[in-house]
């Protein structure tokens, strides 16, 4: 079976990329009437190039640096990359960003073509290639085959090939369920067929006729119904990771679509304006990335200001990793592992880049140690470390088995086995909210959550020491806790089955409550409720129990102990009714 994989150029202006995907492909990357008439790339270009079992989509990038966040656009997905440095020229300031941005994006694959070969004598080529070994030590295109090409002839095009073929063969293929992403980079329209929009496919398998979530931007996403696929000119019955696509969108306007926007299966992502992310700045860097600046953030296709929170220290220095949040002016859609680079505000510098933690991030405390211990474990080569992580990070709220993928980064078929061990371990607590909704939740959020409302409780008790009971409501107002109250109903049950809570439905009460009512006070309490029942609308006056219950304060505290626990209803000083009958009176 042919694999699919994502190619992507990247180099300096003027090196040669597009004329160099031209002599690989025979297709002219450059679309714009504007690059044709100035001779240089100013967006990403397109061309397909197939390799023994090897279809590979090409992205074409710019190199010129006002175009840097075009490159970016486009290197969302790449497998592997085509460094590209012209011999007659060398090493130049995008060489340098250009890989400096490959490697912030985990690219572990590529080759390197030496190109213009044909206008350097056999020396000067040998110091470019030089500088180049110097440039790429230490990262991934270290080992990589250095092929000098002459485009314009052919020269070196068939070893080319074969080294791109050998690195092909390098890339380890995945295995497991995905679910389908594809970021946005383009959208135009097709006369009788209406909206088109393209991207690389960066996980799962899309058909015909499937629905999407068309995240819009601004948090906004809309259901979709795909009406056609497309694979570089041809149409096609489905599209999978590795391959560029052309999604022919029913029903959604033109002007409504634009780069930075993504199509994913449903429920699968979900914006956010603050991500948690290990952040790195390169060991070339020209200044630390410090606490509270303002930056560019580049992630998928999308591009959006941001402020940079770093948690564990003042700032990121060149060479250096940390914890950090990046708190976003509009809201974008990530998944966890999913990398992204940094550019200053005036987007002329890359600054670093990393991957996300938290796809989903609530504002973290800065140097609080347990917070920083639990975010690191999201870090973590373990899925079932990262997914209790994951659990935690969730918070109060909890999670859905399937936001497991997004938020942990493990595999739709592996979802259950590891929430399982993860249940049997009692590191989850699956609470049921309602008939048909779960939750899961962190053991420790699970205990919080119960601490809080045991507090609550011990403190209503200490004002109120003969009320056997409290209405569960008004436990909940008391709370502090601005979440979903079905997840606080759900564990005040598992406090009663666990015998922490005693009650029933309307009415709880610490375990280790002791009401001081006497036991004669007690059987006076339910002779009086009895009573009342029995009199309906004409209950008995309070002071008639006065030499039973040894004095007119024994009574009044008896009344409010009824009267507390939902038992009676006080309509004034001395007249009081059976629950049941007020609220009979009320119907």
């Amino acid at each position: 079976m042919n694999r699919d994989l994502i190619l992507g150029t990247a180099g300096h202006i003027d090196h040669g990329k597009t004329s160099l995907v031209k002599a690989l492909t025979g297709i002219d990357c450059d679309r714009l009437p504007e690059e044709k008439d100035r001779g240089i790339t100013i967006d990403i270009g397109f061309a397909s190039l197939t390799l023994g079992d090897y279809r590979i989509g090409i992205v074409d990038v710019p190199g010129h640096e006002r175009f840097v966040k075009n490159m970016l656009a486009g290197a969302t997905g790449f497998d592997l990359a085509l460094l590209v440095v012209a011999a007659d020229d060398g090493v130049m300031p995008q060489t340098r960003e250009h890989l400096d941005i490959l490697k912030l994006l985990g690219l572990t694959q590529g080759v390197i073509a030496l190109t213009k070969a044909d206008l350097a004598d056999e020396t000067s080529a040998a110091v470019v290639a030089l500088e180049i070994r110097e440039l790429v030590r230490g990262s991934f295109l270290e080992d990589a085959v250095l092929v000098p090409t002459v485009a314009k002839t052919g020269a070196g095009i068939p070893e080319l090939k074969a080294a791109l073929t050998a690195a092909c063969e390098r890339i380890v293929e995945r295995t497991a369920a995905e679910w389908f992403r594809l970021p946005i980079d383009r959208a135009f329209v097709v006369q009788g067929h209406g909206t088109i929009v393209t991207g690389s496919v960066t996980s799962g398998r899309l058909n015909v006729g499937d629905e999407l979530d068309w995240h819009k931007g601004d948090g906004i996403s809309e259901r979709v119904w795909v009406r056609g696929l497309n694979n570089h000119g041809s149409p096609a019955p489905e599209v999978r990771r590795g391959q560029r696509a052309g999604v022919n969108l029913a029903g959604v306007p033109h002007d409504a679509v634009w780069r930075g926007q993504e199509l994913a299966t449903p429920g699968y992502l979900v914006p956010a304006s603050v991500l948690t992310v290990r952040l790195t700045a390169p060991a070339a860097g020209r200044r630390p990335i410090r606490h509270r600046l303002p930056v560019r953030l580049h992630i998928g296709t999308a591009e959006v200001m941001a402020a940079v929170a770093v948690l564990d220290a003042e700032r990121v220095d060149p060479g250096t990793w940390s914890i950090a949040q990046l708190h976003l002016e509009s809201p974008v859609t990530a998944v966890w592992g999913q990398p992204f680079v940094l550019r200053d505000a005036s987007a002329e510098h890359t600054l670093g880049g990393g991957t996300v933690l938290q796809p989903v991030a609530a504002r973290l405390r800065r140097r609080h140690t347990e917070t920083l211990v639990r975010v690191e474990q999201l870090a973590s080569p373990d899925p079932v470390v990262r997914s209790a992580a994951a659990a935690w990070a969730a918070g109060p709220e909890g999670l859905a088995p399937n936001d497991l993928v997004r938020t942990a980064g493990i595999s739709p078929d592996a979802r259950d086995g590891i929430v399982g061990e993860l249940l049997a371990a009692g590191t989850l607590v699956e609470l049921q909210l309602s008939p048909a909704r779960k939750r899961l939740l962190h053991v420790d959020r699970v205990e919080e959550i119960g601490k809080r409302i045991l507090t609550v409780l011990a403190g209503l008790h200490a004002d109120a020491q003969l009320v056997t009971a409290h209405d569960r409501g008004k436990v909940l107002t008391k709370l502090d806790y601005f979440g979903d109250e079905a997840v606080v109903q759900a564990v005040t049950d598992l406090l009663m089955a666990t015998k922490r809570l005693v009650g029933d439905g309307r009415r709880i009460a610490r375990a280790d409550f002791k009401p001081k009512l006497t036991a004669n006070q007690r059987k006076l309490k339910d002779a009086i409720v009895e009573e009342h029942r029995a009199a309906e609308f004409n209950p008995p006056d309070p002071k008639s129990y006065a030499a039973r219950a040894g004095g007119a304060g024994t009574v009044k505290d008896i009344f409010d102990v009824a009267c507390a626990e939902g038992l009676l209803v006080k309509v004034s000083d001395d007249v009081f009714l059976h629950a049941d009958s007020a609220a009979e009176m009320h119907r």
